[in-house]
C-alpha cells in the first residue's frame, strides 16, 4: 500500500471516529467547543506518533506473549509527557481537558494501531499511519465541537458568528447534543461515502466498457 493510501485509510475510509467508532469518550466529552476538540485530537496524534514509532522500532525485541502489556507501557510513558507538558506550558487548557488526557492511554484506536499496524510495518509506514489516524480523529473532534459551539452560543473556536443576540441553546452544549450532533455527522459521512462509491464503480465500469470495446 502506498504511503497517500496508508494516510487516506486513517484520516477518512477507516477513520476512528466515522467508521469505527471508537474513542467515543474523548469525542463526547470534551467537544463542547472546536478548541477543546483541537488540542484533545493534537494531544492524541502525539501520543501515537511516538508509540507508533517506538513500537515498530522495538517489533522484533518484544516477545509475542508480552507484546500487549508492553504496547500499552510504551503509550502510557508518552501520554505521561503529553500529560506532563500540557500540564506545564498550557495549564488553563489541561484544566479544561481534565483526565480526558490520562485516558489517552486506554484508548482503543490508540492500542489499535500499535498492533494491527505498527507491529507489522516499517517506521516511516508506522509514522504514516499515525499522522493519518491523528489527523482523522483530530478532524472529527474538530468538526463535532465547532457544530456543537456553532449551534449552543453561536461562535466558533470563540469568535461570535451569529452575533450577540444568538441565544445560547443548552441542548447541544450538554452530552445530549454531543449525541444529536453526531448523529448528523454519521449521517452526513455516510452519504458522501456513497456517493463517493457511486463515482468510483462507474468509473470502473467505464474503463471495462472502454476496455472491452478497444
Amino acid at each position: 500500500m502506498e504511503r497517500s493510501e496508508v494516510f487516506m485509510d486513517g484520516f477518512w475510509h477507516n477513520n476512528t471516529i466515522f467508521a469505527q467508532l471508537l474513542g467515543m469518550c474523548p469525542l463526547l466529552g470534551v467537544t463542547t467547543s472546536a478548541e477543546n476538540g483541537f488540542w484533545m485530537g493534537a494531544a492524541t496524534l502525539l501520543v501515537l506518533l511516538g508509540s507508533n514509532l517506538v513500537v515498530s522500532l522495538v517489533r522484533g525485541v518484544i516477545p509475542k506473549n508480552v507484546r500487549i502489556p508492553a504496547y500499552i507501557t510504551i503509550i502510557a510513558a508518552f501520554v505521561t509527557v503529553v500529560d506532563m507538558a500540557m500540564n506545564a506550558w498550557m495549564h488553563e487548557m489541561y484544566l479544561v481537558l481534565g483526565l480526558f488526557i490520562p485516558l489517552i492511554v486506554v484508548n482503543c484506536a490508540i492500542l489499535g494501531r500499535a498492533e494491527a499496524f505498527a507491529s507489522r510495518n516499517s517506521p516511516l509506514d508506522s509514522v504514516t499511519d499515525a499522522i493519518g489516524v491523528g489527523a482523522g480523529f483530530t478532524f472529527a473532534l474538530v468538526l463535532l465541537g465547532g457544530v456543537r459551539e456553532l449551534l449552543g452560543q453561536g461562535e466558533l473556536f470563540g469568535f461570535p458568528v451569529f452575533g450577540d443576540g444568538y441565544p445560547d441553546v443548552l441542548m447541544f452544549i450538554l452530552p445530549p447534543g454531543a449525541f444529536i450532533a453526531l448523529g448528523f455527522i454519521l449521517a452526513g459521512v455516510n452519504l458522501i461515502n456513497r456517493r463517493l462509491e457511486r463515482r468510483r464503480l462507474a468509473a470502473q465500469a467505464g474503463i471495462k466498457t472502454g476496455v472491452e470495446t478497444g
